[in-house]
């Protein structure tokens, strides 16, 4: 059975949402599912933008067969080849053999690296400033290598206004129906999995994000609606969105708050945790969340550092070393191109402390724009009483930085 919804003027979602997928990418937890969102155009040419992962074929299918109701499909425009857009492309080459393809020059190597037979179709190799024109709509191509891929670029319907955005704008998250962002309440229901998809997926392109938001600041004023390759579609408060993929590829935090990471054996670093998350409170400070390295997935880890101003890495020393998921957590930081956050430590160790120093070793020379506080808690085994006015330190500290820190 078909699913569809109209877009906009001649333009349709053919796309499919994916509740059976647990891990996108194959490590990313999607409790909520997520979409994968094509657009067929319905002109003097028939042209469908992107297609969808293999699992969702047999629906991207229905769906141009209904709307298109026996008229040929045109072209085929592929702005990301990742698989989980480009790996129907075959099939639907085989049902419209005439369709030409229009992407770039990079997206054609990839093609034929994945093995797709696209020799004997119309190849239209496009770049930067290029357009085209399929009767009452004329697009033009925005080069966006390495957002997230090298082949990667956006396309803008001159005509209408919508701007295919390959994944930049995207989400986890099925659509379930509710297809446009005022359909839904992003705040609530939405902005932690857009913030986790971009922090894990793109986060580390922030200076190739920054280039493709200057070129979309360029051609603002036509851009009416933005149609992304996940998540919702966007045709209002455009300005909201772009502000945060503003915030996020400039590393800058959405929020004056704080983040405590612990990783704990027995509880003992859990409990000194616990203790400077209820002091910051006591003192007035309730943008404090707390989270156990051990068992919350590195990508809602690294989410949260992207929103928050200020870190607690709270570690307990193991074979001499960093607890392992707190040092995989701190890869994962400098993997993703984590920047600009002001970061407070505490350590344990029962016989040799040793995860303070060699936290703030890996932050001062593997991260960029870190400020480690002067203020350390550190522990023998268990939080003692004695060491209360050390907590009580850290704690102020936290709260003095935070108070001189830009909104």
């Amino acid at each position: 059975m078909y699913c569809v919804r109209h877009v906009t003027e001649d333009l349709y979602w053919v796309g499919a949402n994916d509740h059976r997928l647990t891990l996108f990418e194959n490590i990313h937890p999607i409790p909520r599912g997520v979409s994968y969102n094509a657009y067929l155009l319905l002109d003097e040419r028939t042209v469908l933008f992107d297609t969808v992962d293999w699992s969702a074929c047999r629906q991207l299918l229905e769906n141009l067969e209904h709307l298109l109701a026996g008229r040929t499909l045109d072209y085929l425009v592929i702005n990301h080849m990742e698989p989980d857009h480009g790996a129907s492309l075959e099939e639907v080459l085989l049902r419209w053999p005439n369709a030409g393809i229009i992407a770039t020059e990079k997206a054609f190597m990839l093609m034929r690296q994945f093995g797709f037979q696209i020799d004997g179709h119309e190849q239209i190799e496009v770049k930067e400033g290029d357009t085209r024109c399929f009767g009452r709509h004329t697009v033009t191509f925005i080069s966006a290598p390495m957002v997230h891929w090298p082949e990667a670029m956006a396309t803008l319907d001159l005509t209408s206004g919508a701007l295919f955005s390959a994944d930049a704008f995207g989400s986890f998250g099925a659509l379930d129906g509710k297809l446009f962002n005022d359909e839904v309440n992003f705040d609530r229901d939405w902005l932690d999995d857009a913030r986790r998809y971009y922090t894990n997926i793109v986060g580390k392109y922030g200076p190739q994000v920054q280039v493709l938001l200057k070129k979309a600041g360029a051609v603002l004023n036509q851009i009416k609606i933005i149609c992304p390759l996940h998540g919702p579609v966007w045709r209002s408060d455009l300005e909201y969105l772009i502000g945060k993929y503003n915030l996020w590829s400039r590393y800058e935090p959405e929020e004056k708050g704080v983040m405590i990471a612990y990783a704990s054996m027995y509880g003992n670093t859990e409990a000194a945790a616990q203790a400077l998350a209820a002091r910051l409170c006591d003192k007035g400070m309730h943008r404090v969340v707390l989270y156990d390295v051990s068992n919350t997935h590195v990508s809602t880890l690294i989410s949260e550092a992207f929103k928050y101003s200020h870190l607690v890495l709270a570690s307990v020393t193991y074979n001499l070393g960093i607890y392992p998921v707190m040092h995989s957590f701190l890869s994962d930081m400098k993997a993703l191109n984590l920047q600009k956050r002001t970061v407070a430590l505490v350590e344990n160790g029962s016989w040799a402390c040793k995860s303070g120093d060699l936290m703030q070793k890996f932050i001062e020379n593997e991260l960029k724009n870190m400020t480690v506080l002067g203020e350390r808690l550190s522990m023998a085994s268990s939080l003692r009483p004695d060491r209360s006015a050390e907590l009580e330190s850290l704690a102020n500290a936290i709260l003095e930085s935070l108070a001189g820190a830009a909104e």
